[in-house]
């Protein structure tokens, strides 16, 4: 079934990070985690999109965290669509080629709630995220092996 994407999640903004104090809860920027904070804006699934600077970096998170004042986050209808699916559907998205801004690439809200997304019935995403978690753990395993070798 087509939606836009304002049927599936409502688009949060990012707050100023700076008056956090050091804490254990992440504090996300556009270019992934920055540091830990004392405080949240949400917690739960969430697909964070850039809003100014690397466009196509999506991220998907769970649990508390923050995201700066340069990322939108989500607020996710998980009546009609799993989170981690929405995240997956989202990142094919050239994020890039919808750029609206000058001199630092941007997104809008009203550009980004217009999307049509095309989402099947919850029972096929499972199915989907059932088929492509198996991969998605063995790619965790060999970055993290990666990482260490590297180190």
């Amino acid at each position: 079934m087509k939606y836009k994407l304002k049927e599936l999640a409502q688009i949060q903004y990012g707050k100023d990070h700076k008056k956090l104090e050091d804490g254990n809860i992440p504090v996300f920027g556009t270019g992934g985690l920055m540091r830990y904070g004392d405080n949240y804006l949400f917690e739960g699934d969430s697909v964070l999109i850039p809003r100014k600077g690397s466009l196509n970096n999506l991220q998907f998170v769970t649990g508390k965290f923050w995201t700066v004042d340069t990322l939108f986050w989500t607020k996710i209808d998980v009546e009609k669509v799993i989170p981690k699916y929405l995240f997956y559907v989202l990142k094919r998205f050239g994020f890039a080629q919808m750029n609206v801004g000058s001199a630092v690439p941007s997104l809008t809200t009203a550009l980004l709630n217009e999307l049509e997304v095309e989402i099947p019935d919850i029972n096929l995403q499972k199915s989907i995220l059932n088929k492509i978690s198996p991969f998605e753990s063995q790619i965790t395993n060999l970055s993290e092996l990666n990482d260490n070798l590297t180190a």
